[in-house]
């Protein structure tokens, strides 16, 4: 059964990120695996990955595609990255993420 500090922690939100050519770190370590859903606002391309992400290793997502989904294992991260200028990115995670 939940305690209610469990339930309060797994409640969704939605966080907007502006990611440029630096690293940036989306989701935080968790100790519970969790599913996030991301879109990007802008015309561009964001990249994902882990705290090593570049354009050239991370898995990219384009505008006017379907939101991409991902699945973070507890006590994992997700890192996002853009090759040039910057984008907006929304994410919708369970609060604590």
């Amino acid at each position: 059964k939940k305690t209610s500090t469990e339930t309060e922690t797994r409640r969704m939100k939605s966080q907007s990120f502006t990611i440029t050519t630096t690293r940036q770190k989306v989701i935080s370590a968790n100790p519970f695996a969790q599913t996030i859903y991301t879109h990007v606002v802008g015309n561009g391309t964001v990249y994902f990955g882990g705290s090593d992400i570049t354009a050239a290793n991370g898995m990219a997502t384009e505008k006017h595609t379907a939101p991409l989904t991902f699945f973070i294992p507890r006590n994992e991260e997700l890192w996002a990255i853009v090759a040039t200028a910057t984008e907006t990115l929304q994410i919708l995670s369970e609060k604590g993420a």
